[in-house]
């Protein structure tokens, strides 16, 4: 597969002198075509540090992020961010088709082209014939799925999720993971996902990349193993899932990386 994402010795620290805080420490990974990737760190790591210098909201102190091989310098046009609090991504005066249409009005696409895609986007995350509704008229998992919709709707190289899952509830949370993968699988889109959470690290994810404590830094690169059709119980019942929540949980506490055979036995 091809590289999507680069990062390379990415650091960043917020003010000088003595009030200076490094926040993420020489990050180094990449993200493949096609790849659902998860990182999973400790809460206050520097994991939104992280996503907003690949995103290009804010200029790292150094290192490099590239985009599928150009250098991010700023927002890049085909990238897509989907942030955990969906109560103020969205504009509470605007219908879900528009809101979903909304970022496409900077981009040369006309009327009836931004509402196929809007229309488009909602199909994908099962949300049909609300677009003329109001976002506050929906479920708190429906206004996420409005989100990522948007963010779907753009068709974006490279979707960056930040802890999208963590202001709903534990039923609803299972049904946006579900939802994200047979999205992604379906569309062949490339995601990095950010989270605390172990267990949606392992059940999400191609891989699963784990950050140290603040500042961030990867301590290990893990394969998921588990079949590309998931089951919240089944998946998470099986012995493999079992073990590679292990592995992360131990990895999160100070752990050191274990050989593959050590993991088996």
């Amino acid at each position: 597969m091809a590289t999507m994402l680069e990062v390379s010795g990415l650091y960043h620290r917020y003010g000088g002198g003595d009030g200076a805080h490094l926040a993420v420490n020489d990050l180094t990974f990449t993200v493949e075509t096609g790849e659902l990737a998860c990182i999973v760190g400790p809460s206050g790591c520097g994991k939104s540090t992280m996503l907003r210098c690949i995103s290009g909201l804010i200029k790292p102190s150094g290192g490099e992020v590239s985009l599928h091989g150009d250098r991010v310098d700023g927002v890049p046009e085909d990238l897509a961010v989907v942030f955990q609090d969906y109560s103020r991504s969205l504009f509470p005066w605007l219908t879900v088709r528009q809101n979903v249409e909304f970022p496409l009005r900077w981009s040369n696409i006309g009327k009836a082209e931004r509402r196929s895609r809007a229309e488009e986007a909602l199909e994908w995350v099962n949300l049909p014939g609300v677009g003329n509704k109001y976002p506050w008229q929906l479920s708190g998992g429906m206004q996420q799925r409005v989100s990522i919709a948007r963010a779907l709707a753009r068709r974006p190289a490279l979707l960056l999720m930040d802890e999208p899952f963590a202001s709903v509830d534990a039923q609803t949370r299972f049904e946006l993971e579900d939802l994200l993968r047979k999205v992604q699988s379906a569309n062949g889109s490339t995601v990095l996902l950010v989270t605390h959470d172990i267990d949606e690290s392992v059940y999400l994810g191609d891989r699963v990349l784990v950050l140290s404590k603040s500042p961030a830094t990867v301590v290990a690169d893990l394969t998921v193993d588990l079949p590309a059709e998931r089951d919240q119980i089944k998946t998470r019942e099986s012995a493999e899932f079992v073990s590679m929540r292990a592995e992360v949980a131990r990895l999160l506490n100070g752990g050191v990386k274990e050989t593959a055979d050590a993991v088996k036995d």
